[in-house]
């Protein structure tokens, strides 16, 4: 199938129109213009680990988790769909010790709405959250509603552009280096990429869709050109780039919680900060703290996500991320979560990826002798699978 489209795609791409080659300029993340555009990262994580010898039974532990992350963007709004599902299954090495399993899921939409559209200024958001786990009385669902300032930029589709460019430059297929204008209307074609499968089909859409890279890009692509176009804009995995940062405060209600209680009023905070320190390595940084008010039972809890991914190559991340979760409760002890992890990446093909982990958590609960008195250290390794 894919040879027929590949071969369709380099016939389309021979009978293209020759324009002059733009003056070069030096060309970075933070010069993508975004118009109207949308990401999807989907993952299957699976992690399983299994040990014998020296102990009463045959002890194993099975995690599986998926995320869910798709975000438009237009001049006036940026809505961002998130899902989170976790469960796993354990069992202990000592006799007697039963298998016990758990899950969880979580899921959420947040709309900004900006008052000038196209600014990176002020905004009024919408958001809605549910979740379900092991053991509840009733699902979790909470509305929110609020104002921020500021906007996050995805420039994935200018980082894919300048992928491109590299590889043909590389190749001598293309001589001289775009303009930023030129970039900018090619990563344009590219975040498209979605109006080109609805309107032409996914069997042959990316006929169209090169073919227009091409003509954004004012340099006929000779048949080895649209080989590798096909090849980087199909079958490489560059992971989300974003610019910017945001603040938002809200207020809300919890309508019902996994406790069986319902109609708590809540506050939030969140902030988020991206920053991609080249065209190869992603910071970024989210944080959030929310306040659910329940007559003498009230609860804080605040989290910080900080993460650092480098391309170390076409078929390798190198991701670094540290999560800190704080939770405080009027009635119970405060807990504090650190987890510091590396990740390997190795691309195995365009979907699926081995990974190897080392993790280092540690928990503050107040609590002696619970089993998480000390860092706990761990090495993983698991296979992820990329829907999207």
């Amino acid at each position: 199938m894919k040879v027929n489209k590949l071969a369709s795609i380099i016939a389309t791409i021979s009978v293209g129109s020759s324009v002059a080659a733009a003056q070069a300029e030096p060309v970075t993340l933070f010069d993508y213009t975004e118009a109207t555009s949308a990401y999807e990262d989907a993952y299957i994580n699976g992690q399983f680990n299994i040990q014998d010898g020296n102990q009463d039974q045959s002890s194993y532990n099975l995690d599986l988790d998926v995320e869910y992350d798709r975000v438009f963007s237009s001049a006036d709004r940026n809505t961002k769909i998130e899902f989170d599902g976790e469960t796993s299954r354990e069992r202990g090495p000592n006799e007697g010790d039963k298998t016990d399993s758990y899950y969880q899921a979580t899921g959420a939409v947040t709309s900004d709405q900006y008052f000038q559209p196209g600014s990176k200024t002020g905004f009024w958001y919408g958001k809605g959250e549910a979740g379900i786990q092991k053991d509840m009385e009733d699902p979790y669902t909470k509305l929110t509603v609020g104002i921020g300032y500021g906007r996050v930029v995805n420039a994935t589709p200018m980082a894919t552009a300048i992928r491109l460019v590299e590889a043909l430059q590389e190749r001598g297929i293309l001589q001289s280096t775009p303009s930023k204008a030129t970039y900018n209307a090619v990563a344009n074609v590219i975040a498209r990429e979605d109006e080109y499968r609805s309107q032409y089909g996914s069997a042959d859409y990316e006929m169209n869709w090169i073919q227009d890279i091409e003509n954004a890009l004012g340099s006929e692509l000779t048949t080895k050109g649209a080989i590798k176009s096909y090849d980087v804009l199909t079958n490489e995995r560059i992971s989300t780039r974003k610019y910017g940062w945001l603040v938002r405060a809200g207020v809300g209600a919890i309508l019902s919680d996994y406790d069986g209680s319902d109609s708590k009023p809540a506050l939030e905070l969140g902030a988020e900060y991206h920053y991609p320190l080249s065209n190869r390595t992603q910071f970024s940084n989210e944080a959030l703290i929310t306040t659910t008010l329940d007559d003498g039972d009230n609860s804080y809890h605040a989290t910080n996500d900080m993460s650092l991914t480098y391309e170390v190559s076409d078929r390798v991340d190198w991701e670094n991320t540290w999560g800190l979760d704080y939770a405080a409760y009027d009635n119970t002890n405060d807990t504090t979560t650190n987890i510091l992890s590396s990740t390997y990446r190795y691309y195995l093909s365009n979907e699926l990826s081995f990974t190897v982990t080392g993790r280092l958590t540690n928990v503050e609960d107040e609590i002696s002798n619970n089993g998480n008195d000390s860092v706990d250290r761990a090495v993983l390794m698991g296979l992820t699978y990329r829907l999207k």
